[in-house]
């Protein structure tokens, strides 16, 4: 059922919702949180779809907030609100509010979502593009336990990795660390496995790809080792080798769906390893409502190391390290960190 409500407010939007769950015979029992998803007109549609497909999964009040331009001084000043209030098959496993805002409205998103949250549920906010540069201080993000963006979708992800460092709370995430998930757990696996002292690792993926500098981050932060980016024609990430003085763990996916572990005394394997569409990142990362401290502590690290090493760069672009974190020096080959990637 879709409901069309122009020049409106939250309170007639809130008895539209009861008034279609009560049309349909639909309870409001059973949804776990409220998605607050911050987007514009050319991303809704897909950021929606992507929302209701991960709602089978988490059952949720969707919220679309779509902030339209004024083109003129007198269109700024007229603020309106129209909704679009879907519910039942239109809506996923849960129900969706679509809101645009118009005119000086704009600037106070905040006080339209909030009598729309589902009481006593965790928020989620979610900017699928354009968000801003400190996410909790935003006033739709400081509605939210948990607020997550994508960095690939900006046009410098690796100035942006830098600016999610910075302004970083508990509570952020990044689908772009999301994309890394299987990686990081398919190699944790291959260390478990076997006893074998890392010293020193190389990831190998597209240029500018954040999802490449998370996973080197996360690598040098969690091994204490000097890792280096090589590029690749991708798709995506394609290959992460990490050397020790037993031979080398190989872990190269080629296309994009199955890859291939490699590991010193054991045969090759082929294991399932495919891109994971927008629906499932999202899924994934509604599932834990707590702050992802691995996440933070590999984004401060890896940034930091970064930074560091551009430095002499400035000074002299002949004289760039080849390696994209070696802040601090590198152990001596006979003496390598034990310390292996946390789960």
């Amino acid at each position: 059922m879709k409901i069309d409500l122009t020049e409106t407010n939250s309170s007639k939007i809130n008895a539209a919702m009861v008034q279609a769950r009560r049309d349909i015979g639909t309870p409001a029992i059973g949804m776990v949180l409220t998605l607050v998803i911050v987007t514009d007109e050319e991303n809704a549609y897909d950021a929606l779809k992507s929302a209701n497909d991960a709602s089978h999964e988490h059952p949720s009040r969707i919220v679309v907030v779509i902030k339209r331009a004024s083109r003129s001084p007198r269109s700024r000043r007229d603020a309106r609100l129209d909704a679009e209030v879907r519910v039942g098959a239109d809506s996923g496993s849960g129900e969706t509010v679509v809101l645009r805002l118009h005119g000086e409205l704009v600037d106070h998103a905040q006080s339209v979502v909030l009598p729309l949250l589902l009481p006593d549920a965790p928020v989620v906010v979610w900017w699928p593009d354009g968000a801003p540069a400190d996410l909790a201080g935003d006033p739709l993000g400081a509605l939210g336990q948990r607020r997550i963006t994508d960095t690939y979708s900006c046009e410098d992800p690796i100035r942006a990795l830098g600016g999610r460092a910075g302004a970083y709370a508990p509570g952020d995430t990044d689908l772009s660390w999301t994309r890394i998930t299987p990686w990081r757990s398919m190699l944790a696996a291959a260390l478990d496995q076997q006893a074998l002292s890392v010293v020193s690792a190389t990831v190998e993926g597209e240029d500018e790809n954040p999802s490449c500098e998370l996973l080197a981050m996360w690598l040098a932060d969690r091994l204490q080792v000097p890792v280096k980016r090589t590029l690749s024609s991708g798709p995506g990430l394609t290959a992460v080798r990490l050397s020790t003085k037993d031979g080398d763990i190989v872990l190269d996916r080629a296309d994009g769906a199955l890859a291939t572990l490699c590991m010193p005394g054991q045969p090759d394997r082929a294991v399932a390893l495919k891109r994971r569409d927008t629906a499932e990142l999202l899924a994934e990362e509604l599932r834990r409502l707590d702050p992802d401290n691995t996440y933070e502590a590999s984004l401060k690290f890896g940034v930091a190391r970064l930074e560091a090493s551009a430095a002499p760069a400035e000074a002299d672009p002949a004289e760039a390290p080849a390696e994209a974190a070696p802040a601090k020096p590198a152990k001596p080959a006979a003496k390598p960190t034990k310390k292996a990637p946390a789960k």
